[in-house]
């Protein structure tokens, strides 16, 4: 079974409705099933965002912080000075997501953008 792993990164006051709305429409472009989901991941600055902590508690998942320099310690496909100059890492949601997916894990669904939030989805196998 595919295990899925959700990195997020959002602005500062993001509702969880958009990021709710972001993930889904992500899954949806996937084909995958929600219920795969075993974690949100972000960066540790962003561990306490009301929007992120809603949107974990809705999907039913842990929210799973990372320090800036394990994600920037993780290669990424699409890079945001965006990112590095608000978190210190080039990028949150595609790091996030395949370091919560551990060894071996891939980016199923790359970077994904709403007006306040990215997101990302992994799997591992």
């Amino acid at each position: 079974m595919t295990t899925l792993h959700i990195g997020v990164g959002a602005c500062r006051g993001v509702s969880p409705d958009e990021v709710i709305a972001l993930i889904g429409r992500a899954l949806q472009e996937s084909g995958a099933d929600a219920a795969a989901i075993a974690a949100l991941a972000t960066v540790d600055v962003k561990a306490d965002e009301p929007g992120l902590l809603a949107a974990a508690h809705h999907l039913g998942v842990p929210l799973t912080a990372y320090g800036a320099e394990a994600l920037a310690a993780q290669p990424v496909p699409h890079p945001s000075e965006a990112a590095r100059r608000a978190t210190g890492a080039p990028g949150v949601a595609e790091a996030a997501a395949l370091l919560s997916a551990g060894a071996g894990g891939v980016l199923l669904v790359g970077k994904r953008k709403s007006g306040r939030a990215t997101c990302a989805i992994a799997c591992t196998v």
